[in-house]
């Protein structure tokens, strides 16, 4: 209902971003329960859906907070009241800073100036900044190059007079998506070799080890088991797409893109209005149609893509429903998400792109 008013699928412009709120809500309570029993805690990932009325929920659902990758992101939390704030992403604009302090959420860093820069930034807001340092576990997209110089940087933090060291940040790009399940085992044990060597040097220095962050939908089963871990980050097991399907991850597929046959003139496939424009395109394959078996989606263009079935091809005016390759820059792609309960939209959550 919208506005007083009930509203069906059906009725929805399209392209549309759907939530099916069953399967949404069994994936919170899945995670939640199995984070439960394994006695870490969850603070989800935000970027993957950026939507101020998810983040509730998952907290709701007793996560500590939720991790956030832009200071934008950070801010759009914050001014909701969204508790445990993590910026995931360093830093390295004083502008950027100051805003980052702003919203009292905790920061990583992972070189000594930036360390210098928060401290000033915090200093002249007058508050105390909780920091993490990130380490670079072996993807080498962010973080100190070392175990040594991980430590070297908290020792920064920690005499810093406006910071507060908290403890260390080992996310593993590569180990979400690694492959089979052995493989994203193999990888994740060796991030956290790593981790563990630099929390080893830490706390031989008396350095504070109390939060050790990192984990991803991909791996969230395996990391559990790490002793050394205290937090997931988790976040896409509550959107799911195709390909943490392909991982046999057993959460639900809650988010699709609906779109409708606009073209149906020929043998052998209809064209629909989801394109380019319509789904992340990154992943080097397409979206795939719910309850259509044996068809393929093909792109078509910015705005069109092609659905490809043998037979019982679907009529002109059709509403097809599709799981996106990957749920987080599909997100991005739209301002609004409507959270659906069977055919009807029970609730439209704005989305906000924010990048910066």
């Amino acid at each position: 209902m919208h506005n007083g008013l009930v509203l069906t699928k059906q009725q929805l412009p399209t392209p549309a971003l759907l939530l099916d709120l069953d399967k949404f809500e069994a994936n919170l309570a899945r995670m939640a329960a199995r984070i439960k029993e394994s006695g870490k805690s969850l603070r989800p990932h935000a970027k993957a859906h950026k939507c101020v009325e998810i983040a509730k929920r998952q907290v709701a659902a007793g996560a500590i907070g939720v991790c956030v990758a832009t200071v934008a992101e950070a801010e759009l939390m914050a001014a909701a009241g969204i508790p445990g704030l993590l910026l995931t992403s360093p830093v390295a604009d004083p502008l950027k800073m100051a805003r980052i302090v702003k919203t009292g959420a905790m920061v990583v860093v992972d070189h000594p100036q930036q360390v210098a820069w928060y401290d000033e930034a915090a200093g002249a807001a007058g508050k105390k900044l909780d920091v993490l340092v990130d380490l670079d576990v072996g993807d080498h997209r962010t973080g100190a190059r070392s175990p040594e110089d991980a430590a070297e940087i908290a020792e920064a933090v920690d005499i810093a007079a406006n910071l507060e060291l908290r403890g260390l940040q080992a996310y593993s790009v590569l180990g979400s998506h690694a492959g089979g399940l052995e493989e994203r085992k193999r990888v994740s044990a060796e991030s956290f070799r790593v981790a563990s060597r630099a929390l080893g040097i830490m706390l031989r220095r008396g350095l504070s080890t109390e939060i050790v962050t990192g984990g991803s939908t991909g791996t969230w089963d395996i990391d559990t088991a790490v002793p050394d871990l205290t937090e997931l980050q988790a976040g896409s097991y509550v959107l799911m797409d195709l390909a943490y399907r392909r991982e046999g991850l057993d959460f639900e597929p809650a988010l699709t893109v609906m779109a409708t046959v606009v073209s149906a003139n020929h043998a052998g496939f209809v064209t629909v209005d989801g394109g380019y424009k319509a789904f992340a395109t990154d992943r080097g394959y397409g979206p795939e149609a719910v309850d259509l078996p044996g068809s393929k989606y093909r792109w078509g263009g910015d705005e069109f893509g092609y659905v490809d079935m043998a037979n019982d091809l679907p009529k002109l005016g059709s509403r097809l429903e599709f799981i996106p390759p990957h749920c987080d820059p599909t997100t991005n792609l739209y301002n609004t998400l409507y959270a659906c309960r069977g055919d009807q939209v029970e609730a439209i959550w704005p989305l906000k792109s924010v990048r910066s």
